[in-house]
């Protein structure tokens, strides 16, 4: 059964960050690609690593640690050495206020 979590305000995802938060024991990234924001898992399905220490561009999120990219829509990676997606999460902007279905 999946609900609605709040995340942050939606001033604290300003255009082309990264920003994560922990909700029990799931660890979430979000990303504000040109105004869109995308929910994703927040570790690289590779290494463990932090995304939220990573680069965003016009291809998606780049891990720090090998430097793959997973595409924010799908959480497919781009390119090697990651090769399984990340969890992709439902989005919902609410009074200023990001929610996320988890």
């Amino acid at each position: 059964m999946s609900e609605w979590i709040k995340a942050c305000k939606l001033e604290q995802v300003k255009d082309g960050q990264l920003f994560s938060f922990i909700h029990d024991e799931k660890k979430i990234l979000l990303a504000n690609m040109k105004g869109k924001i995308h929910a994703t898992d927040l570790i690289c399905t590779h290494a463990d690593a932090d995304l939220s220490t990573g680069f965003l561009s016009d291809e998606g999120v780049r891990c720090p640690l090998h430097l793959s990219v997973f595409n924010l829509e799908d959480g497919c990676p781009q390119n090697l050495p990651a090769e399984t997606a990340l969890g992709v999460y439902n989005v919902k902007i609410d009074d200023n206020e990001i929610y996320v279905e988890i």
